[in-house]
């Protein structure tokens, strides 16, 4: 066929030497017409709707290598990868039906897909290395019109690239490949050389078939080509394939592209004289010729005939029309078609199609006309969101590079038609998020020019690639911009995203000091100040204490201070840095005082340090600690029981007593709730108050128990032993089991072992029924151990069996750290004899960890053959080999071969001979012996075990041992089933945190030279390490992949009425229309009697101008009021009326609007409404405006009236607004400052996890989470930690919860709050499923009276009849007590669902019955309180 093309004789086309077809019929049903692809998708049969100029295109000469034959790459791969195995190609089949789930979702959603998303799976349909001929078909047919916001040339070269890509791979190409190439081909308007591409499909052994033919006369056709087309007509004739309707809508473009309008209309009659009559189809191929010349008379003619052939034409069809019109430059005839739109079903969507193929086509006028005929959005819920039509639009210019005064322009338009509340907003975001430089300093000069406020974090987009490039010119650009725009760096900009990206402070100086910033400025001085702290904390306190360091609050730099405290052992600076903070008010600003701000800091420090640091620390803590006192540095009773419970959760209470004496003796009291004597002037008072308590109740012969242990609490809590034991000897008599746990416990603490145990004595012998909490128990046996008696402490362990003691997790890891602790000074005999009794007595499970303290006593002491024989017993007894690596590196670096074999053949009979291997190799790495090494992993037989090579390379990097890691890489290289991506990535790792590139650029080489391929994870990590060096990238770095949904909104079209009549009548109707909703309807009335000149008077003015803000109209709300004013002299909105239109204001986003008003209010002394506040906090803080609700706050303070305004809801806001504005930090402190503070009533902030969790900001939420955390931890402050709980549940996030509640078990016990939310759930139906979510995580939390009557409510709510009959019978059957107003509703139920009751129906009513119920509970409360 190539051949006969090249040859054959350009003949003139005479349809009727060609056509001579009997019975051909239409090809393909009508409803393929109905088809739901996107804007400008082709028909059934080929090209059937192509549309636009072929002109301004690359010629063929200039694409590609493609010119002489544009698929000279495309053959056909005549070798199949072999490897494929059945899993590979099992998984590759799940593959592509997740991808075509992907694609076929979007398309339906939106009628296009996006480029990311099909990158992101044509990777990961690479990354298998076995792409299928289906997967290959999915991506070549996504490259053309289904992608309207990318250029024609860039769809093409993509398609292109999928070509190569997945032939390269091993993609079987078969007919229907090429044909969809050449469909891309069509869609993109790409030329090339028809005759090629068939003499490419003829080398590649593949044969065209029908459509192949069909898209080859479409394309010559694109070009006016008529000849060509005739020549494969003419072949298609002699091979008797049928000529579709497709082939004539290619016709008539290519005669109308060839100059022939009339000979493209004569095809109508030659495919009717064929039997095939016309469809819109073919009436579309003519509309867009005609739109091509501009004529708009044949195009309105040719309608005509559409419609009176009974074709009719959809919104889609006209939109292509415009779509040529405005390509071939005819845009004064679009008005016309614009008009002819219908706006049916889909319309949305299309139209945006359509838009963003305008954009790409750089027709932004255009496509913004089209934008002004989508539907006007009417908010009837006072969505935020509601008012922001054009979105996809803005963002598609800004990706397009729309030149800037267009952009201002169609910005401003759609303000002021109320399209878009924030339109030159949400342009600045698209281009900070496309990087656009440039564009994004201008966009934010016209906001300044609008008073629109400019914030540092706007620049942060800009500055991060900078940053990460090490790319010094580019943040000096952006630096620049800032100054243009007045605007100067902020701490957080400086320190994150301007000074890393210079060598040197100096550097920076210098550099900022050239572009104006002032050297002296806070943020930049704040920054030198957090880059100091980190390194050295000498000149930090040089530069603090200076007299001219400008002030600045310790949170800006409290972060890097705590690192700096942490790597430091300059402990003297430690402490004038502290004392420093302490008594300087530099330091500290707002509400807090300099004392208070440094206490937190002192818990901050202990609570960001691990276990094993602060026990590493514990010696340079004690003279921290010790030193500040001397200093006469204090802290709070508060943060002393913070740092308390956290130096008792890492098991070192020893510090405790260092800590206590920082508290401040007018700051102590009592932590026991039933104290009568709230605040003395010190501890003495506390304790001299109590003991004339004590003296008061022996002389009326009373019970001192309790007060007894309350003194003894206030003692203990102090540390002060001496006074407690005196106390104690004094009251012998009378005292208590919990009196003594106390003593006990203190006396452990200061290793008073022998007062102790005799205390436990001696409570023994009061009551030997008495037992201790298992913490105690363990915390007497650690003292005793480590003192020499070992008997005692087992005698303990004896009792804690004796009294069923049971020991959960906690314990146990409690357990093991005893143990570890009595190594140093028990010994190898100690461990023995207590790991013995414990494992005996069945107190503990073994474990490896429990085992291994053992080990450790004789590994310290040096005795290998020890350690050896106490691992293998343990191995016989308890089915553990505890630091069996240990043991072999030690016998390996020894030389002692005869050990080294016994050991290798135990763990070879006991584990089998590849864990001995194992084991041998690592240790033979361990010891530097590679050639050993070696020799054991080329063991014949031996596999990969990823478990064993994961602990050693972690081993490596933790450790930063490179050599050995590197040596292991290297020698697993033929290991069998051993994944080479994997244990490159454990090198490239320890290259990251090391920042040594030159390792890292010599690891990419190997893995090229070893043919692996690389996962994404190891790409990223590979560039991530070069980039932060400043080297080149080798290799094109994997984007991160998001998608995102376009949305669309549908709004009711209002309705126009009848005029009223005037006088009373009228203002009656006008009142009757507003409170049936018809506010619209109303204001017509009264624009149009107010041109006839007619007053009303005030009422009926604010009645309808309420309900116009209650539908979110508040323009003509305005209008309105300015008709009132005009009509009624001094004409004030009411109180109702005001606060409404605060609330609208803040629903639209206008939160200055909203704010002059509120002031305009109080200026006049009225008050606005509850529910205006709370709207004007709210949007203040999703808009990061913390000034403006300190400003609100102010000013409802100054009031004189209460609006029973809980101060959480600025609490809450102000922390939402620091969330907003990138300070999650502030957040904290800002909540954390509410629950910490000594009159908390522990309110809520589940609007803050609600926001945050809407937002999807793991950022905030990991924070929020880690502060909910600390609170109810160290504080016993458990409502955030029930609030965040509550909320995941209610946002069905069950598994996050569950999560939740692992970690803080005392939520379960916040019976109050859990109560709360059951009852707030069962107020709405459809929410049963997440009270039984809650039940499934925590079953017993409230009686069942209490959770019986809301599950009824709730089925009643959801009209369940069966399920509440259900319900019923489980209360009959388990005998509980069914109160009266359950049955009532279930009563009712039976009613409503046609059902006679098989119970009395309680005779009262519902009101009855509920405050009968409100009653009994206040009832309990009061004899409870009392």
């Amino acid at each position: 066929m190539a051949a006969l093309l090249r040859s054959a004789r350009r003949l003139k086309f005479s349809p009727s030497g060609l056509l001579h077809i009997t019975g051909t019929k239409r090809n393909g049903p009508p409803l393929g017409r109905l088809y739901s692809g996107a804007l400008g998708g082709t028909r059934p049969g080929v090209c059937g709707r192509q549309i636009g100029p072929a002109s301004g295109h690359a010629s063929s000469s200039r694409v590609w290598p493609y010119a002489a034959g544009c698929v000279r790459n495309y053959a056909v791969a005549t070798e199949q990868k072999d490897e494929a195995s059945v899993v590979v190609r099992s998984k590759q089949a799940q593959q592509f039906d997740w991808a075509l789930a992907k694609l076929d979702s979007s398309v339906r959603r939106t009628g296009r897909i996006t480029k990311t998303l099909l990158l992101r799976i044509f990777h990961d349909i690479c990354r298998t290395g076995y792409p299928s001929g289906n997967q290959a078909l999915l991506l070549l047919r996504s490259c053309g019109s289904l992608l309207p916001e990318v250029p024609l040339e860039e769809r093409t070269e993509l398609a292109h690239r999928v070509w190569e890509k997945l032939q390269e791979l091993g993609a079987q190409y078969d007919v229907s490949h090429y044909n969809a190439l050449l469909k891309v081909y069509l869609q993109n308007e790409f030329k090339f050389s028809p005759t090629d591409f068939l003499a490419k499909m003829e080398a590649a052994n593949v044969q065209p078939n029908r459509v192949t033919y069909q898209r080859l006369i479409a394309a010559y056709c694109q070009n006016g080509d008529i000849e060509g087309a005739s020549t494969i007509l003419g072949f298609m004739k002699s091979k008797d394939l049928p000529i579709t309707e497709a082939v004539f809508n290619s016709l008539v473009t290519g005669h109308a592209r060839a100059g022939d309008i009339e000979s493209a209309n004569n095809i109508l009659s030659v495919m009717r004289g064929a039997g095939i009559e016309p469809g819109a189809d073919t009436y579309i191929s003519l509309l867009n010729a005609y739109a091509e010349k501009g004529d708009l008379d044949s195009l309105k003619k040719t309608m005509e005939a559409a419609e009176s052939a009974d074709s009719s034409l959809m919104d889609r069809d006209i939109m292509q029309v415009i779509f040529t019109l405005a390509i071939a430059g005819h845009q004064q005839h679009i008005p016309d078609m614009v008009e002819r739109l219908r706006h049916e079903r889909g319309y949305v969507p299309d139209a945006m199609n359509l838009c963003l193929r305008l954009i790409t086509q750089s027709q932004e006028d255009t496509a913004f006309h089209i934008l002004k005929t989508f539907p006007t959005l009417q908010s009837e819920s006072f969505n935020s969101d509601a008012a922001n039509l054009g979105n996809f639009f803005l963002r598609h210019c800004v990706n397009m590079d729309t030149s800037l005064e267009k952009i201002g322009s169609f910005c401003k338009e759609l303000q002021e038609s109320n399209m878009h509340t924030a339109a030159l907003s949400f342009a600045l975001s698209c281009a900070l998020e496309a990087k656009k430089t440039g564009m994004s300093l201008e966009l934010m000069k016209m906001m300044k020019e609008q008073d629109s406020p400019i914030r540092p974090h706007y620049f942060w987009p800009l500055l991060t690639q900078h940053v990460k490039d090490s790319n010094t010119a580019g943040v000096v650009e952006v630096v620049k911009g800032m100054q243009e725009l007045e605007l100067c760096p902020d701490v957080e900009t400086l320190t994150n995203y301007i000074l890393p990206v210079f060598p040197s402070m100096e550097a920076a100086r210098q550099a900022l000091k050239d572009t104006g910033i002032s050297l002296d400025s806070e943020g930049f001085v704040a920054s030198e100040v957090r880059s100091v702290a980190v390194s050295n904390l000498a000149k930090l306190y040089t530069i603090l204490s200076d007299p001219s360091c400008p002030s600045m609050d310790l949170s800006v730099f409290r972060g890097s201070l705590i690192l700096g405290f942490r790597k430091s052992s300059d402990v003297e600076s430690m402490v004038k840095i502290t004392e420093l903070l302490y008594k300087d008010e530099r330091f500290s600003k707002g509400n807090s005082k300099a004392s208070e701000a440094t206490s937190f800091f002192m818990y901050n420090l202990i609570d960001s340090m691990s276990e094993g640091e602060v026990q590493t620390q514990e010696d340079k803590l004690r003279k921290y600690f010790n030193q500040l006192q001397a200093q006469n540095v204090t802290i709070s009773v508060n943060i002393y029981r913070g740092i308390k419970n956290l130096l008792e959760s890492y098991n070192l209470p020893e510090l405790i007593k260092d800590v206590v004496a920082l508290v401040d003796p007018n700051d102590r009291v009592s932590s026991s709730s039933a104290s009568a004597f709230t605040r003395f002037a010190g501890i003495e008072g506390k304790v001299l108050a109590l003991e004339n308590k004590l003296s008061e109740l022996k002389a009326e012969s009373k019970p001192l128990g309790i007060v007894l242990k309350q003194a003894i609490q206030t003692l203990c809590a102090e540390e002060n032993l001496q006074r407690a034991l005196e106390l104690k000897q004094e009251h012998e008599e009378e005292m208590t089991a919990g009196g003594y746990a106390i003593l006990i416990n203190l006396c452990c603490r200061h290793d008073n072992v022998e007062e102790a145990l005799n205390l436990k004595r001696e409570m023994s012998r009061k009551d030997s029924s008495v037992v201790l909490d298992p913490s105690k128990y363990l915390t007497l046996v650690k003292s005793l151990s480590k003192n020499s008696k070992v008997e005692e402490a087992v005698d303990i362990l004896k009792e804690m069996k004796e009294k069923d003691v049971v020991l959960n997790d906690t314990h146990v890891t409690m357990l093991f750290h005893m143990l570890n602790a009595v190594v140093p000074k028990g010994g190898a005999p100690t461990i023995r004899r207590l790991q013995d009794t414990i494992f005996t007595l069945g107190l503990a499970k073994p474990t490896g960890n429990l085992c291994s303290p053992l080990i450790t006593a004789y590994l310290d002491s040096k005795d290998l053959p020890g350690a050896l024989d106490a691992a293998l017993e343990c191995q016989k007894l308890y089915g553990h080999l505890p630091r069996i690596h240990d043991i072999i590196v030690g016998l390996v670096e020894k030389g002692d071969t005869d050990l080294l074999q016994k050991a290798m053949d135990f763990v070879s009979q006991e584990r089998g001979e590849m864990t001995m291997l194992y084991d041998l190799f690592f240790a033979f790495l361990q010891t530097a012996r590679y050639r050993e090494a070696r020799k054991i992993i080329e063991t014949p037989g031996l596999r990969s075990r990823p478990g064993r090579l994961h602990w050693y390379a972690e081993k490596c990097i933790s450790s930063n041992q490179m050599e050995a890691l590197e040596q292991m890489v290297e020698m697993t290289a033929k290991l069998f089933e051993c994944d080479r991506d994997e244990m490159y990535s454990y090198v490239l790792r320890l290259c990251k945190e090391t920042n040594n590139w030159e390792k890292a650029e010599a690891v990419w080489m190997k893995m090229q030279e070893e043919n692996v391929i690389p996962r994404e994870r190891t790409l990223h990590m590979l560039a991530d390490v070069l980039k932060n060096n400043g080297q080149e990238v080798p290799f094109e770095v994997p984007e991160s992949w998001y998608q995102q949904a376009a949305t669309t909104q549908q709004v009711k079209t209002a309705t126009s009425l009848s005029p009223a009549v005037s006088g009373t009548e009228f203002q009656t109707r006008l009142m009757a229309l507003c409170k049936k909703g018809k506010a619209k309807e109303a204001y017509k009335m009264v624009k149009d009697t107010d041109k006839k000149g007619v007053a009303l008077s005030p009422a009926p003015y604010d009645v309808l101008i309420r309900a116009l803000l209650a539908e979110g109209a508040i323009e003509d709300a305005m209008a309105v009021k300015d008709i009132a004013a005009s009509r009624v002299p001094g004409f004030q909105l009411s109180d109702i009326a005001s606060s409404l239109l605060i609330i609208t204001h803040s629903k639209k986003g206008q939160y200055k609007e909203a704010l002059e008003k509120l002031q305009s209010m109080l200026q006049v002394n009225h008050v606005p409404s509850q529910l205006a506040i709370t709207r004007l906090v709210q949007v203040l803080g999703s808009n990061g405006d913390v000034a403006g609700i300190q400003e609100v706050e102010s000013r409802l303070t100054g009031l004189g009236t209460s609006l029973s305004l809980s101060s959480m809801v600025f609490v809450n806001n102000t922390a939402l607004a620091h969330i907003k504005n990138g300070d999650v930090e502030a957040a904290v402190e800002v909540l954390e400052a509410v629950f910490t503070s000594p009159n908390s009533t522990n309110p809520s902030m589940s609007f803050v996890f609600r926001k945050v969790l809407e937002d999807n900001n793991d950022k905030a939420l990991d924070k929020l989470n880690a502060m909910a955390e600390r609170l109810a931890n160290h504080f016993a402050c458990y409502r955030p930690a029930s609030d965040l709980f509550l909320q995941l549940l209610d946002m069905d996030k069950v598994e996050d919860a569950k999560f939740m509640l692992a970690r803080c078990n005392a939520v379960a016990e916040q019976k109050d709050v859990l109560v709360s939310y059951l009852a707030q759930k069962s107020q709405s139906p459809g929410q049963l499923g997440k009270i039984k979510a809650l039940l499934s995580l925590i079953p017993d939390f409230t009686e069942k009276e209490v959770l019986y009557p809301y599950l009824m409510k709730c089925h009643v709510m959801d009209k369940d009849l069966s399920s509440a009959k259900a319900l019923h019978e489980q209360i009959q059957k388990e005998g509980v007590v069914i109160d009266e107003l359950s049955l009532k509703r279930l009563a009712v139920l039976y009613h409503t669902e046609g059902e006679t009751a098989p119970f009395t129906e309680p005779p009262e009513s519902f009101k009855f019955y509920a405050d009968k119920l409100k009653e009994r509970a206040a009832k309990v409360q009061t004899t409870a309180e009392a």
